[in-house]
């Protein structure tokens, strides 16, 4: 549960609720439940797959596993894909925090050559050898639901919920006739669905937890639950604090959200806490990110699906320094483009694809395998392609071309056969 928190706690809370909100204003509250639910339908999904399958990989593995190898190759890229994006949009919500908490001008000039600086002293860290502990990620987790609390309770007088035009209009008028008031909802869902993916960082503990069967999927919903709560009481005191229009004009395309909000707080000092509990979240995400995404390169090179030299390990053979270095260069490479709005959306349409998969794997499973009805898993894939069809056009292209990229090298290469590693 820990671990979870040390995923999801980071950049979904920091970031993304003030991109979900400039989307659909006081509905944000309800993006974040429903992203909420259809995360636990994806996570029970995940949670079979890994107890019944306890190799990490995620759905790399169960692509291959239960269904076809070229769906486990292109679960491979796309999770390469979403989480490099998401690792990048950590970097830049830290430059912005950063450059905003020291009041730096030109932040437009500063966010992103910190965000490229963090990325390099976090690639050099994880290629050192030097692995988190849960010692530390437990110090961070802490240190961030303390933020997090006191900019609750902070924040918590400034509410007044009977003041309705602080929560009018709710849903906030879309850009085609046709959407109705549905789709800023759905965009803001998708991109707070991204919020709770890191659950999927449990689901790849298999190998190294005791009753996987039992102990992964009552870490993943306790996780859900205490991240799912705060993400709704953040979202109540930012909306009924200040209201829908004032939100906006604040936040607007602004990577530091919290730390803007609690600017307007009497108290100063919840700014400062604010502040560096967002620092030390998503500095924690970025190095957390960067030696997941490492491994599961090592992975694809050991198959096949990626060069070889991938695979290629330090003199004392305990760190992939090759796809630490290729990991780093991918999301230095995002980051340059110095948008959260444009890394955090391109995450979100490369994730929900990912998780459909994850969703259609686990419908594969024969009843002996199954540890809950496979209504969640139908759930999780509708809610994936229907939220994902509300990611802007270009970047559902630019990720479906990465996928289908991915599979044609292995296949060009002739090792897309799955053999032994």
């Amino acid at each position: 549960t820990v671990l979870g928190l040390g995923s999801i706690l980071g950049t979904g809370v920091f970031v993304s609720l003030g991109l979900a909100a400039e989307v659909a204003g006081p509905a944000v509250v309800l993006a974040i439940a429903l992203a909420g639910l259809l995360a636990t339908c994806n996570a029970l999904s995940s949670a079979q797959l890994a107890a019944n399958h306890s190799q990490s990989g995620g759905t790399y593995e169960y692509g291959y596993r239960y269904l076809r190898p070229w769906l486990g190759i292109a679960a491979g890229w796309l999770f390469l894909a979403a989480k490099s994006a998401s690792a990048a949009t950590a970097a830049l919500g830290f430059g912005s925090y950063l450059a905003h908490f020291l009041k730096l001008n030109s932040t437009d000039f500063w966010v992103p050559r910190i965000a490229l600086l963090t990325i390099a002293a976090a690639t050099l860290t994880v290629i050192s050898g030097i692995q988190r502990s849960r010692q530390v990620t437990a110090c961070i987790v802490a240190w961030t639901l303390l933020g997090l609390l006191i900019f609750i309770v902070g924040g918590l007088p400034a509410v007044d919920f009977a003041r309705q035009a602080h929560w009018q209009p709710f849903f906030p008028a879309a850009n085609s006739h046709w959407a109705g008031s549905w789709g800023p909802l759905l965009k803001a869902t998708a991109l707070m669905f991204v919020a709770y993916a890191g659950y999927g960082r449990i689901a790849t503990l298999g190998e190294e937890v005791r009753a996987p069967r039992q102990t992964i999927p009552r870490a993943i919903i306790v996780t859900l639950c205490v991240s799912g709560t705060l993400y709704v009481l953040v979202g109540i005191i930012a909306v009924g604090g200040l209201g829908a229009v004032r939100l906006v004009e604040l936040t607007r395309g602004q990577g530091a959200f919290l730390e803007i909000l609690a600017r307007e707080f009497p108290n100063p000092g919840v700014r400062i806490f604010v502040a560096t509990a967002a620092l030390t979240a998503l500095l924690s995400v970025l190095l957390n990110l960067v030696l997941g995404l490492s491994r599961v390169v090592l992975a694809m090179g050991r198959r096949g699906d990626l060069p070889s030299v991938t695979a290629r390990l330090n003199t004392a053979r305990t760190t992939p320094f090759i796809a630490v270095l290729l990991v780093g260069l991918t999301t230095a490479g995002l980051a340059s483009l110095g948008s959260v709005k444009t890394t955090w959306s391109f995450s979100a349409m490369t994730v929900l694809t990912y998780y459909a998969i994850t969703n259609l794997a686990a419908l594969q499973l024969p009843p002996q395998e199954r540890l809950y009805h496979p209504l969640f898993a139908w759930l999780g894939l509708g809610g994936c392609l229907l939220l994902a069809c509300w990611v802007d056009a270009l970047l559902w292209v630019i990720g479906i071309s990465i996928a289908v990229g991915g599979i044609l090298i292995a296949r060009l290469c002739q090792i897309g056969t799955p053999r032994s590693t």
